[in-house]
């Protein structure tokens, strides 16, 4: 089931990668629509989900290291949730010092992080035959 919905979000990724961004300023920033997104980021957000669709679907050394990292990543925004202010804002934004980010977005950095943790973990647990 965990990696149908991998899957799916990998597609959904691929597919739709201005949503993704839509969805991304409504819940992160307070001013969304008044940043302009690098030009390059939706291509970058695709990519993205053409490599998660594919670890899905192959469930090798690939997948498991995206599970790894993904991992890391989320014990990183657990532990260090503005470190994400600082990479998302120059990552997405032509002007990142113009973005206003939204008061509850280390709340949320800290729950997705606990997913990716708890993901990593679940798929480790898969993996080794518990």
């Amino acid at each position: 089931m965990l990696r149908q919905f991998l899957g799916a979000l990998g597609v959904l990724t691929t597919l739709a990668p201005d949503w993704i961004v839509e969805v991304f300023e409504t819940l992160a920033v307070e001013n969304p629509g008044e940043n302009t997104v690098h030009s390059w980021f939706g291509l970058l957000i695709r990519v993205e989900g053409v490599v998660f669709t594919l670890a899905v679907l192959r469930d090798g050394r690939l997948h498991a290291w995206l599970m790894n990292v993904t991992g890391i990543v989320g014990a990183v925004l657990v532990f260090i949730p503005g470190l994400y202010e600082r990479i998302a804002g120059p990552l997405v934004y032509e002007n990142p010092e113009s973005v206003e980010w939204n008061e509850h977005l280390t709340d949320g950095v800290r729950l997705i992080g606990i997913v990716y943790v708890l993901l990593a973990l679940l798929e480790r647990r898969r993996r080794n035959g518990a």
